[in-house]
Order: C-alpha cells, then structure tokens, then sequence
C-alpha cells in the first residue's frame, strides 16, 4: 500500500474544484484554500481582493495505488479552462488563475510533461496559460468554504456555476468515480 501524496491546484473556484475532486476514486481530502501568495494566513477577503498574489486552490490527499497523479491533472484539466489569464467564467482576477504547485521535482516534470503534451495536441485550441510553481504555503480556507457544494446545493451560484461542473465530471469520468453506497 502507497503512503498517501498531496497534489495543490487553482482552477477559478475552490468551491467547483472541490465538488469535482472529491467525487474521484482516490481522493481520499480534498480542502479548499490558498497558495502562491505573499501574505501569511491571508482571509478570503484579502485573497478576492487581488492583493496577496494568493489563488484560490484545492489541496488533494490521494492515494496513488488508486489515482495517479497524472490522472488528477488529466481531470483538472478537464473542469476548468487553462487557458484564460486570472479568469474562470465570471469569476475575474488573479487569485482564479489556473495554477499547479507542485510538491516535489516528479510533480513538477509531470505538470510540465503535461502541459506539453496538451498544447501539442491542440486539445484547448489556445495556449495554455496555467502557472506551475513550487507550493511555498497552503492555507485552508476558512470552515465555511469546506464543502461549500455539499452543503449549499440549491445556492444560486452552485446551481448555475458548480452544477454544470459537477455533471460534465459524471459525464467525462464516469468510470473513475467513487462509487455510492
């Protein structure tokens, strides 16, 4: 049995990544919060103001027996669009850019490997424009943004925002996802 690995990624709203995440086979935590800033132990408010360098970012333990981490960025990939600078959808500034802070050299080399491969292949038809840094410092969100999805389903922007999100990953993942009891 594999020692359980972290993987730290930005895709726009915490809250959309993870709804997504957590439904993956493997995904054992899925945490929102903060990386890629300079301020420490930054506030929600500080992050959305665009003024700490921090974005909004998910924190995965997984366990690479049964998700690689290949595998979780083939599905980061897939939920959010890489290529728009410091914006998903509404959501505008740079603590939604598309980002992957990277825990170690393999990491990093397979971030960029997969990045590579994407553009290549023309598969967003644009360049992605996802940072791929070191993770300095991960910050949890505050309490009220864990299960943001879980816990507030009919909220508007979970309706029109994570919803559409949360059916393309059923869709395009389906044999990959957590069965139910």
């Amino acid at each position: 049995m594999a020692e359980k690995a972290k993987a730290t990624v930005g895709g726009g709203c915490f809250w959309c990544l993870e709804a997504t995440f957590e439904m993956l086979e493997g995904v054992e935590k899925s945490v929102s919060g903060y990386a890629g800033g300079s301020v420490k132990d930054p506030t929600y408010r500080q992050v959305c103001e665009g003024t700490t360098g921090h974005a909004e970012v998910v924190q995965l333990t997984f366990d690479p027996d049964v998700v690689s981490y290949r595998e979780l960025l083939d599905v980061f990939f897939t939920i959010h669009d890489p290529t728009t600078p410091n914006r998903q959808g509404a959501d505008v500034g740079t603590q939604y850019r598309s980002a992957i802070f990277y825990h170690d050299a393999s990491q990093k080399a397979e971030a960029e490997a997969g990045i590579k491969r994407l553009d290549a292949d023309g598969v967003f038809g644009r360049p992605i424009v996802t940072e791929v840094a070191p993770l300095d410092r991960f910050y949890p969100a505050e309490d009220y943004h864990q299960g943001y999805y879980r816990n507030n389903p009919g909220q508007g922007y979970c309706r029109a925002v994570i919803s559409p999100k949360v059916a393309k990953m059923r869709k395009v993942w389906a044999s990959r996802l957590k069965q139910t009891a």
